[in-house]
């Protein structure tokens, strides 16, 4: 009884204060539809919205079992909504290897991973093909100098280019484009090498449905050539979300020192530039004897922030987090028009809430996590700060200087466990970096890209851009030199897949629980570095498509290839926690290389990696012990296990472990399961996926 009551204390306490939780079981129930292995019935996703009923019956059932109710409610409401989504966004994908013309409108120019530009096309149309059978979206990389067109929003090109479908996880529970482009409602991705040709120009005035995003590119094209060189596509990027001229080396500096988020239009940005629009209005208008004495000027001040953070919103293209910095924005601003508190939990949780029931699977993605654990860790911390020093008379020089500092300390730890996990690497100087990069940002950078927002009609944003361009070049600066310091980025192992839901777990009873309970959310963040640190990578790993093979050896994972499936190997280096060259790991092969062909020995047997037809076909017996893989299909004779397409088409990439009770094999596909965006059924867990030969 005693410990109920306990219990019932801890509840009641909490009263007044279960509002932010609403967020965090919703998100439980998209993470529990996403984890599962099986696609469930349609029916039994509508029937997940009937337990959510008990929402709205929990305030009768007491302070203990209601909360439990409205929680499990909420988990149910999220398992349907995440299912809903699925069905909701679905579209043909592509299930073989197309050459062809390829004939679309373009909806999106971005830069790939190797840094080529890239361009998503929608109204598609693919020679030979069903117009049913053609995906919505097809992604497409421009390869070579294919520039004597220059691809614009809503002009409608054509060329010839190969596309495949969406590539599976490069490693059994690694990332899964398929999931990811299955959202996007991208049904084939490839490349060109050939011009991109011109059909139709954009559209004028609002018939192609891509005015916003024309303005977008219209903007930074202007800021661009207003601002030459890296500094340009900075403030581009900053003003208008346009990345695709940042170089590939900046965007890696600016990851090293952790000032990466700056390129985001989030929090910092969107806060900034509210707060300098919401200051500027109030002060002009304070400046007016009538207007200060009779009108509400700080209403209208906070109406006109709005409508700022709503345009810099459509300018942005609306990512996670901006939508997120937005709506915590537009909810601090609307909480001023109605005289109530303007920041708190409740904002944070209004924006979560927000951006799940719209699009359920950012859950998954980095910048859904980040963005909410810096903003829920500062919100609680500065929530507890101004508790803890009210009544307390401190230096005016001193606040500004510790928000300074306690902002970027706070929101580096609670992101930096989220950026390990997807980029396997920290920081070491981040901090530092932020700490004189921040305050530019805010002090310049911001304020001047208003200023030259409102000059623009009148053809004098040039002012304004050159001297944000200080402010810009001295980020750049602190990023270059921060990132060629010795030391400055450490690898990072790729974690267990249930590290980070851990640690998120204990971060938010430290930051919503009430009371001296909530630091029994240090023990599962200990319990997750503890397994993140006994991490065990695989002793070989296989790509899907038999190109590469990776096997571990005491000085790091050596690979089968020096060149070629670049992407496999940067991959599975960085998730190894060791970083460096596929070069240099391919120097690490603890075998042969000859031509096509590589053979080592490992700790699960002797690994033979054959490449091409003609290794294939000199390779024709093998033993038990051996493990092959080859990239075309193979005929040979023995017991070995063989993995080629016609395996790995079933399996997709493959991870084996050595271990006391015999070889480990798991594959991708018994890790994803039978999923919607799979597609094809998954093939039998075990041995039953292994083709074995015998020369009988």
């Amino acid at each position: 009884m005693r410990l109920f009551r306990r219990i019932a204390e801890a509840m009641g306490a909490q009263c007044g204060w279960l509002f932010p939780w609403v967020p965090v079981f919703l998100g439980c129930g998209i993470g529990l539809y996403f984890q599962i292995r099986w696609e469930p019935p349609v029916l039994m996703l509508w029937l997940a919205f009937l337990p959510a009923a008990l929402i709205f019956f929990h305030a009768r059932a007491g302070e203990v079992a209601g909360p439990l109710l409205a929680a499990l409610g909420l988990i149910c409401a999220g398992f349907g909504l995440a299912g809903m989504r699925a069905h909701a966004v679905a579209g043909p994908v592509i299930d073989f290897r197309y050459y062809g013309a390829i004939e679309g409108r373009v909806v999106d120019i971005d830069r790939s991973a190797s840094d080529a530009t890239r361009l998503t096309l929608d109204n598609v149309v693919l020679e030979r093909m069903d117009p049913n059978d053609v995906p919505r979206h097809v992604r497409v990389s421009l390869h070579g100098d294919l520039q004597p067109l220059k691809p614009l929003p809503g002009m409608t090109v054509i060329l010839t280019g190969h596309l495949g479908p969406p590539g599976g996880a490069v490693e059994p529970g690694g990332f899964d484009f398929r999931r990811h482009a299955w959202f996007q409602q991208i049904g084939a991705v490839g490349y060109t090498r050939t011009p991109v040709l011109m059909l139709e120009p954009p559209p004028r005035g609002f018939a192609s449905g891509l005015t916003v995003t024309r303005a977008r590119m219209a903007l930074s094209a202007h800021v661009q050539s207003v601002l030459e060189g890296e500094t340009g596509a900075f403030a581009a990027a900053i003003m208008t979300g346009d990345r695709a001229g940042m170089g590939a080396d900046t965007l890696q500096d600016l990851r090293d020192t952790n000032l990466a988020h700056l390129l985001a239009i989030s929090g910092l940005h969107m806060g900034l530039l509210a707060g300098f629009v919401f200051g500027t209005l109030r002060l002009a208008l304070l400046l007016v004897p009538r207007v200060r004495h009779h009108w509400p000027v700080k209403k209208i001040a906070a109406t006109g922030a709005l409508v700022a953070a709503a345009a810099y919103l459509g300018l942005s293209g609306g990512n996670v987090a901006t939508e997120r910095a937005f709506i915590m924005v537009a909810a601090a601003l609307t909480a001023l028009l109605l005289d109530r508190r303007a920041l708190s939990l409740r904002s944070v949780a209004i924006a979560a809430l927000v951006v799940l029931i719209l699009q359920p699977e950012a859950l998954l993605g980095p910048g859904f996590q980040m963005s909410f654990a810096a903003t829920t860790a500062l919100v609680a911390v500065f929530e507890r700060l101004s508790a803890a020093r009210a009544g307390r008379k401190w230096p005016g020089w001193l606040g500004p200087v510790l928000s300074v500092f306690v902002s970027s300390a706070v929101a580096g730890a609670a992101t930096a466990p989220v950026g390990m996990a997807h980029f396997n690497q920290a920081s070491v100087y981040g901090l530092l970096a932020n700490l004189v990069s921040v305050p530019v940002m805010g002090v310049v950078v911001v304020p001047l890209g208003v200023v030259a927002g409102l000059l623009m009609p009148l053809g004098l944003d040039w002012i304004a851009l050159h001297v944000m361009a200080l402010g810009l070049d001295w980020i750049l600066w602190v990023a270059r030199a921060v990132s060629d310091w010795p030391g400055s980025v450490r690898p990072v192992v790729a974690p267990p897949p249930v590290v980070l839901p851990t640690i998120a777990a204990g971060g938010l009873v430290l930051c919503l629980w009430r009371g001296r309970a909530r630091l029994a959310g240090l023990i599962p963040v200990a319990v997750a570095v503890a397994l993140w640190s006994q991490t065990q990578r695989p002793d070989v790993l296989i790509a899907d498509n038999g190109s590469l093979v990776g096997i571990m050896t005491p000085q790091g994972r050596g690979l089968s290839r020096d060149q070629g499936a670049g992407f496999i190997a940067d991959n599975w280096l960085e998730n190894d926690g060791r970083g460096g060259t596929q070069d240099d790991a391919a120097r690490r092969w603890p075998g042969t290389h000859r031509n096509r062909f590589a053979q080592a020995d490992s700790t699960v047997g002797q690994v033979i990696h054959v490449q091409g037809k003609r290794a294939a076909r000199l390779l024709t017996r093998c033993v038990s012990d051996q493990i092959v893989v080859a990239s075309v299909d193979i005929a040979i004779d023995g017991t070995c296990r063989v993995f080629d397409p016609v395996t790995l088409g079933a399996t997709g990439s493959v991870a084996l472990w050595s271990t006391p009770g015999g070889l480990r094999v798991e594959t991708a596909s018994e890790r994803s399961g039978r999923r919607l965006w799979l597609g094809a059924e998954p093939a039998r867990p075990g041995l039953a996926i292994l083709r074995f030969r015998s020369g009988q």
